[in-house]
Order: structure tokens, then C-alpha cells, then sequence
């Protein structure tokens, strides 16, 4: 879509874009850092990887919270202040939030509460997927892919139940609308999440999930204009930190969020290797597909 300046244009972002993708993915204790993820029991117990002893009380929306009971020994270390965690201590979330709490050595404790129900996942900078990681590996920029869209918003907000990436974790969206646009011949409609500004997110199957790609990914659009006319650039689709890990707990699409057509250029350039990618994946991360930024494999992969 567009003029070659235009094209040009875009594919030089999209290099930046593909750049601060990766770096984005290789700080410490990030998505690629994940080695567990554990539900915390309901008294005090060791868990793996991880010294001191971890309990929960009640769920996260009625109050709950999760305890944590360390010796000196245990060598744990409060990740705010630095300073030794000595004693008992509680803390108390809200369902879907995050806390680093702890660390010891190259591993961070992340405390989570999802599903209504408190877990720790282990974040080491030692573990291979992400001490080895390079780049994710992407397709060529193609200008095909760009392509123009119609947002129609609901009335009103709606919550959509979803799956996610863990089955123990279900979920729920809050959809503001559709995107319809034509790709590859074929008219398609995805229902639209919000980002900040007024942006859209668009999460979707294809034909591709599995093969040259992760499971489903997701796209991103500035705010639409006025009248309702979106840009997708689907160069920018990117992977869901699932794609990089066995324990995340990534919302899935919505029913429906389907794109139908097999875009040629998935299954071209690289896509023997990034196939070859998925096979060889390590069992505590995957790196797959056509990431354009956010999956890993392909568009690059993302958070």
C-alpha cells in the first residue's frame, strides 16, 4: 500500500522498531529469564528454585495475600531496597498484577496473582533461551502487508471471556469494536482491544500458527481517524511472550479472531528455518514465528 517513498519510509521504522523489539526482550529478567511458574500452597513449603518457604491465603480479589518466610541462610534479598529478607513477610495483590519481591543470585522471584490465585515464576539471567539470545528472527519487510482498515466501536465497552496461554488462567478482554480490511483477497473483521491513546490492538489466529508461526499473535494501530480508517501494518505482528516460554499466562484471541488467508510470504524466505526453529525449540522457551514484532520466530518475538 502506498508509494515506493512511502514504503521506504515504513520499512525503515519497521527496522527500529525490530531493533527496540529485541533489546526490549533481552534485559534482565525478562520474559526470556522465565524458568517456573508455581502456585503458591496453602501452607508454608519450599518450592523449586528458589530457597525460603511460600504460602497463600485466600484469593487475590477477596484480600488475599501470599507469605514468604526466610532465614539468613536462604540468601534471599528484597529486590526494591536490596536489603535482606529476614523474617516473615506478607504482600497483598490485586488480580493480574505483578511484583518483583525477592532475588537471589541471578534469579528474580516474580509474585503474580492470576486466575484470583497467588503463583511466583523464577526470572534467571543465567537460563539459556536468554543468555543465548540474539534477535529473533523476521521476514523481510513486505509492503503487501500494509494495509488499510475500518474501525466500528460499540456503543459501549463490552468483556469478552478468552482463554490464555495457561489453562489454569482463564481471562476476559474488554473489546471496544471491530477492524474490518481486506487481505490476500478475503474481507476480514477482528474485534478490537484498546491501548493507550486511543490505539487498537488486534490479537488473531492464522493459517500459519504452528508451522512458520507461534500459536496466534497480535498487531497494534495508531488511534483511527475521525471517519474510522485504520492503518495496519501487519510487518509489525508480534508473539506473545508464550512464544518464548512455557510459563506465561498471555491472553489468547477472542472466538473468531481469525484471519483466513495464508500470506505467501510466511511461507517464504526464512520460514523453512524458523519452522526448523520451532522443532528445535527448548522446552523452556520458544522462539518461533513470524514475529514482526511479537511472537518470536518470525516477527521478532515480544514480550
Amino acid at each position: 500500500m502506498g508509494n515506493s517513498s512511502d514504503d521506504a519510509r515504513r520499512r525503515e521504522s519497521w527496522l527500529r522498531f525490530r531493533d527496540h523489539r529485541n533489546q526490549a526482550l533481552a534485559v534482565e529478567h525478562g520474559w526470556l529469564t522465565l524458568t517456573s511458574l508455581q502456585w503458591l500452597p496453602a501452607e508454608p513449603a519450599p518450592l523449586d528454585q528458589i530457597t525460603g518457604l511460600w504460602s497463600a491465603y485466600g484469593p487475590a480479589s477477596a484480600g488475599g495475600h501470599a507469605t514468604l518466610t526466610a532465614e539468613a541462610d536462604d540468601g534471599l534479598y528484597f529486590m526494591e531496597t536490596g536489603e535482606p529478607a529476614v523474617g516473615t513477610f506478607t504482600a497483598t495483590l490485586g488480580n493480574e498484577e505483578s511484583l518483583l519481591w525477592v532475588r537471589r543470585g541471578s534469579i528474580a522471584v516474580e509474585l503474580a496473582a492470576r486466575g484470583d490465585r497467588y503463583a511466583i515464576r523464577t526470572r534467571d539471567n543465567a537460563s539459556p533461551v536468554h543468555a543465548d539470545f540474539e534477535a529473533v528472527p523476521v521476514f523481510d519487510y513486505n509492503p503487501d502487508l500494509v494495509v488499510a482498515g475500518r474501525f466500528d466501536a460499540y456503543d459501549e465497552p463490552r468483556t469478552l471471556p478468552i482463554a490464555t496461554s495457561n489453562p489454569d488462567v482463564p481471562g476476559a478482554i474488554s473489546a471496544v469494536g471491530t477492524v474490518s480490511f481486506e487481505l490476500d483477497g478475503t474481507r476480514h473483521t477482528l474485534v478490537a482491544e484498546p491501548e493507550r491513546l486511543g490505539a487498537l490492538s488486534l490479537n488473531f489466529h492464522d493459517a500459519t500458527n504452528g508451522e512458520t508461526t507461534a500459536g496466534w499473535r497480535s498487531v497494534a494501530t495508531r488511534r483511527p481517524g475521525p471517519d474510522g480508517t485504520v492503518l495496519i501494518d501487519f510487518n509489525r505482528a508480534t508473539n506473545f511472550p508464550s512464544a518464548f516460554t512455557d510459563f506465561g499466562t498471555c491472553p489468547m484471541p477472542v472466538d473468531g479472531n481469525v484471519i483466513a488467508a495464508r500470506w505467501k510470504p510466511v511461507n517464504a524466505g526464512r520460514a523453512d528455518f524458523q519452522a526448523e526453529w520451532w522443532r528445535r525449540r527448548p522446552s523452556c522457551g520458544r522462539i518461533v514465528g513470524w514475529d514482526r514484532r511479537r511472537t518470536t520466530s518470525a516477527p521478532s518475538p515480544t514480550t
